[in-house]
């Protein structure tokens, strides 16, 4: 995602957050750190205004760097027995 695309989300977050909430914010501050960007979207997401939590997952999704997936543990798979091929008369 562009730098542009993300001044984009944070500015109309910072839109709401002060329309709604009457908080003041710093839009390049958000997309430049990311602890500033948690605390907004964590604020955001307390407020009752469902607008707020759908922005603030963009900013989220936009801004903020997601943990790695965990690596795949690889799976033990029991050593295979040897056939044995048992002669004998039926009868």
């Amino acid at each position: 995602m562009s730098e542009h695309e993300k001044i984009a989300i944070a500015a109309r977050l910072h839109v709401l957050m002060r329309r709604l909430l009457g908080r003041v914010t710093d839009v390049e501050w958000m997309v430049a750190s990311p602890d500033y960007a948690r605390e907004l979207v964590r604020l955001a997401r307390a407020a009752p205004q469902a607008e707020l939590h759908e922005w603030a997952a963009r900013l989220e999704a936009a801004v903020l760097p997601r943990p790695p997936a965990p690596a795949a543990q690889p799976v033990a798979v029991p050593p295979a027995r040897p056939q044995r091929y048992v002669l004998g008369v039926r009868g």
